[in-house]
């Protein structure tokens, strides 16, 4: 099974339209990846289906960094439950 941060990217990539091999951890959502606020909250939609996650919207979208996503996802896995 893949890694959270590989699952981060493909999910990125797949969203943006962007080679999940070009996502690195330090890389902005909006500033460096062009995601729109939109494309952010789609983002957020699909963190949540493909972990199997509750997120809180707001504290989800106040994230700026892929490699902020992945720590972001990981804790909220622990804290709910969900094996990654």
């Amino acid at each position: 099974m893949a890694t959270a941060a590989e699952r981060v990217r493909a999910i990125t990539g797949r969203i943006l339209g962007i080679d999940p091999a070009d996502i690195k951890p330090e890389h902005s959502f909006a500033v460096d990846l062009g995601a729109e606020s939109i494309q952010s909250v789609e983002l957020v939609a699909m963190f949540e289906q493909e972990f199997g996650i509750e997120m809180d919207e707001d504290e989800a979208l106040a994230v700026e960094t892929v490699g902020e996503a992945i720590e972001y996802i990981t804790r909220l896995c622990r804290e709910q439950g969900v094996e990654i």
